[in-house]
């Protein structure tokens, strides 16, 4: 009987381990959204290069950091959106060299700002148009075809004009001015026009049917045709608002600086590229947000920012950047396999 008799702790049933469940769980969420990831990665730099440089966390230089996002930024949007499709655009930067130089040469040459800006805008969406029609109708690679209109974009903007342009301080410098936050935080127009294009466009992504189809395209356009949604339509969509989100960057360069040439921003596409991927968007399509990729080109900034002040050579910051590129494209790469 004694040795029949069991104690308290050994008849009460083992409190079943749920930490390491927890632990998964926050992890997965972590990874499934696009935001976080890049969110916490500007965080610890931000913090990190605060503390180790003498100047990065200065007034000054967080706000010109603010100022350099909105070129890239912009372009990171249109980018971002044709990536969700399965697409890439490598044309993106030649869009908008080409769209600024003509709304230069106009402005210049006794045609009103308002006019010229309007010309260069629906030029580069036409521009996006023409890209758009040739992927979206005869069913060619986007890879292809954008890598095609970067060469002959690149050659008619130095055929068209092979010096540098300046134009007057009016409308289309407008951008580069604004105000001050609490005195001394300088807060440009064309840093609240970048913040409200994220807003909108991401509103439009998560709450309008035309994202809905933006994403579903992305994740399997069979499927996506199956289901009653113009394929089609919805890729001509996309690469007619990225090049009208292109000449947007055109006039936001214009608040940068006075001057245009065909030289200006040769690795935009690659800097978008990387803005996108490290933002979170998914090189496969169908996954990542607009807020992310503006993210991603904060990162790439902060960084450039930092290791400068930090001394460290451009060549080794180049490096960092590739680093992250692959790693975001693997992590990415990871979580899809998860999800199946």
């Amino acid at each position: 009987m004694a040795g029949s008799l069991k104690t308290a702790e050994e008849e009460a049933p083992e409190a079943p381990d749920t930490s390491g469940t927890r632990a998964a769980t926050i992890t997965d969420h972590i990874f499934r959204n696009p935001v976080l990831g890049p969110l916490g990665a500007l965080v610890i730099l931000v913090i990190g290069f605060s503390i180790f440089t003498d100047n990065f966390a200065s007034v000054d230089n967080t706000s010109l950091i603010l100022q350099q996002s909105v070129v890239v930024g912009t372009l990171a949007l249109g980018q971002t959106i044709i990536i969700l499709t399965g697409g890439i655009d490598l044309a993106n930067g030649a869009i908008m060299v080409l769209g600024s130089l003509v709304i230069a040469r106009l402005a210049s040459g006794g045609t009103g700002d308002f006019g010229a800006a309007l010309v260069g805008v629906a030029l580069c969406g036409v521009l996006g148009l023409i890209s758009g029609l040739i992927i979206s109708r005869l069913g060619l690679p986007p890879f292809i075809v954008t890598l095609g209109m970067l060469t002959i974009l690149q050659a008619t903007s130095r055929l068209y004009t092979k010096e540098t342009v300046l134009v007057d301080n009016g409308f289309l410098t407008f951008l580069a001015k604004g105000g001050y936050l609490f005195g001394q935080f300088q807060i440009t127009f064309g840093v609240v026009v970048v913040l409200i294009s994220v807003a909108v466009l991401h509103f439009s992504l998560t709450r309008t049917s035309w994202g809905r189809h933006v994403y579903a395209v992305g994740n399997n356009d069979l499927a996506a045709k199956r289901t009653g949604i113009n394929v089609r339509r919805v890729l001509l969509s996309v690469y007619v608002l990225a090049g009208l989100l292109y000449g947007l960057a055109a006039l936001q360069a214009f608040g940068r600086s006075p001057a245009t040439s065909p030289n200006i921003f040769p690795t935009a596409n690659l800097d978008t590229i990387t803005a996108v991927v490290i933002g979170g968007t998914s090189l496969f399509g169908g996954r990542g947000t607009v807020l992310g990729s503006y993210l991603g080109a904060l990162i790439v900034l902060v960084l450039q920012s930092g290791l400068t002040q930090a001394g460290i050579d451009p060549l080794y910051q180049n490096i960092v950047t590739g680093v992250l590129v692959i790693a975001a494209v693997a992590l990415d790469a990871v979580t899809r396999r998860k999800a199946r």
